[in-house]
């Protein structure tokens, strides 16, 4: 019978990192480290093994289990207000266009343009597909005669974390499932 932990290369054995008080250090994108930082954390005593795979490395004195989850010794303070970056942004406004909803061919938009003095902020900044911000150009939403779904505002980590999980991996390992709490319906 295949199983994938035994046969699969190392490299597809990615360990789920974990704050000290065991949730995850981000879902969106889910925390993950490549089994060389793993285990290097691990021989650091920076990190607990709390599961693994069935995939064994070895060298010629040693051999051990591939960390499937680990979690930190020392907990990490999640920052309070996160960057301000394009992913961020979108994960904020949930991968969706403020304007019309479109998930597609999204860009982002000055609310008020920087011709008339926008600057590039939280509060000045929201999610727009590439059509809609045609549309409304250099304008504002008001002249533009566009509604915009949600004001914009910086976001809290605790919010964009919230937003991370209801978009979940493609993968998840069966040890982690234990650890992450996305909707049983978004994981079928």
């Amino acid at each position: 019978m295949y199983h994938p932990d035994v046969l699969s290369p190392p490299d597809a054995c990615p360990a789920l990192v974990l704050n000290a008080d065991y949730t995850p250090l981000s879902y969106y994108p889910l925390s993950l480290w490549s089994w060389q930082t793993a285990i290097k954390a691990a021989f650091l005593d920076r990190v607990d093994i709390i599961a693994e795979y069935d995939r064994i490395i070895r060298s010629p004195r040693f051999e051990m289990k591939l960390p499937s989850v680990i979690a930190l010794k020392q907990y990490v303070r999640p920052a309070s207000h996160p960057a301000f970056t394009r992913f961020n942004l979108f994960l904020r406004d949930k991968f969706a266009c403020q304007y019309c909803g479109s998930p597609h061919d999204l860009t982002f938009d000055h609310v008020v343009p920087r011709a008339y003095g926008g600057r590039t902020t939280w509060q000045n900044v929201t999610t727009a597909c590439a059509p809609c911000n045609l549309k409304k150009g250099g304008r504002t939403p008001a002249e533009a005669h566009m509604q915009l779904r949600s004001r914009p505002d910086q976001p809290s980590t605790h919010l964009l974390q919230d937003n991370g999980r209801a978009f979940p991996p493609h993968y998840l390992h069966e040890t982690w499932r234990d650890y992450l709490y996305w909707d049983s319906e978004l994981l079928a």
